[in-house]
């Protein structure tokens, strides 16, 4: 994913801004693998090979995009996730 793309995006449900955390990028700065989190209602989207996963909620199924989280903890910063949203622990 290009760094430009980013600034068109916003969150499918309320509209909102996204914040971006970077997990891995290529050798020219493109997004292989990180997710965005809603400023407003908290959702988390994943970026999986460039691609970043912005299906309605119940389109999505957690046990597939777990792993991912899992592998993302240090990134997650202690915050937990239900329902595709980041809450406090």
């Amino acid at each position: 994913m290009k760094r430009d793309t980013i600034d068109k995006l916003c969150c499918p449900f309320d509209k909102n801004d996204l914040d971006l955390t970077v997990v891995t990028k290529d050798t020219t700065e493109n997004i292989l693998e990180g997710f965005f989190t809603c400023k407003e209602c908290r959702r988390i989207y994943p970026i999986v090979r460039g691609i970043p996963i912005m299906n309605p909620d119940e389109y999505r199924e957690f046990s597939l995009e777990k792993p991912l989280l899992d592998k993302w903890n240090k990134q997650l910063e202690g915050m937990k996730i239900e329902n595709f949203r980041l809450i406090e622990e």
